[in-house]
C-alpha cells in the first residue's frame, strides 16, 4: 500500500476504541490500572495492519492464532491485529472473571502487560498479527507472576504512541501514568 493511500485510510479509522479494565482473576494479574482497548473495523490484511503498525511506533512480530491456553506477558504490551477471519477470544483469565470478545478481520486490540488471553475458537483461515511496544521483547507466562514480574509489570514503559491513531491518540489519553 502506498504511503498517500495509508494516510488517507487512517484519517478514517474509528476513532474512540471499546475499553474496559480486567482485575486479577486468580492466577493472571491482568492489569487494573490499564485498560484492554478494542478498536473495531480499522483495516484487515496483514501486510496492511503491519504496515500502519510500524508507523505508529509497533513492532510487528508475528503472524499466527492466539494460543488456545490462557496466558499472559510481563515483558510487553501487546497488540493484536485481527488480518482475516473471525475468533472468539476470552480475556482476562478464565469465566466468570474473564471476559469473552469476539472479533473479526480489521479489529485490533492493545493488552496491557498482565492480561490474560486465550483462544476459545475461531473460523477457518484466521490471522493474527502480534506487536510490541518499541523495544519490547515478549515472554510467555503460564503461571502466577514472580516478585520479578510483578515489579517488571508495574515498571513498564507506556508507549510511545497509539497503535492506530499515532502520537496522542486515544491510547496516550487512557493510558496516562
Amino acid at each position: 500500500m502506498r504511503r498517500r493511500d495509508l494516510a488517507g485510510l487512517v484519517a478514517a479509522l474509528p476513532g474512540t476504541p471499546e475499553s474496559f479494565l480486567l482485575t486479577a482473576n486468580g492466577w493472571v494479574p491482568n492489569n487494573a490500572r490499564l485498560p484492554v482497548l478494542l478498536y473495531r473495523g480499522v483495516m484487515s490484511g496483514a501486510g496492511e495492519i503491519e504496515t500502519l503498525l510500524r508507523r505508529n511506533q509497533w513492532e510487528p512480530q508475528w503472524r499466527n492464532g492466539v494460543y488456545p491456553f490462557h496466558h499472559y506477558h510481563s515483558t510487553a504490551h501487546e497488540v493484536l491485529g485481527f488480518a482475516s477471519g473471525e475468533a472468539r477470544i476470552l480475556l482476562g483469565g478464565p469465566l466468570p472473571g474473564g471476559r469473552e470478545v469476539t472479533v473479526r478481520a480489521g479489529d485490533i486490540a492493545v493488552l496491557p502487560c498482565g492480561t490474560g488471553h486465550c483462544l476459545v475458537d475461531s473460523s477457518s483461515g484466521f490471522l493474527v498479527v502480534g506487536a510490541y511496544g518499541l523495544g519490547q521483547s515478549w515472554d510467555l507466562c503460564r503461571g502466577a507472576p514472580t516478585d520479578v514480574q510483578t515489579r517488571t509489570m508495574a515498571k513498564l514503559p507506556f508507549p510511545a504512541a497509539d497503535p492506530v491513531h499515532g502520537a496522542g491518540g486515544p491510547l496516550t489519553k487512557l493510558w496516562k501514568g
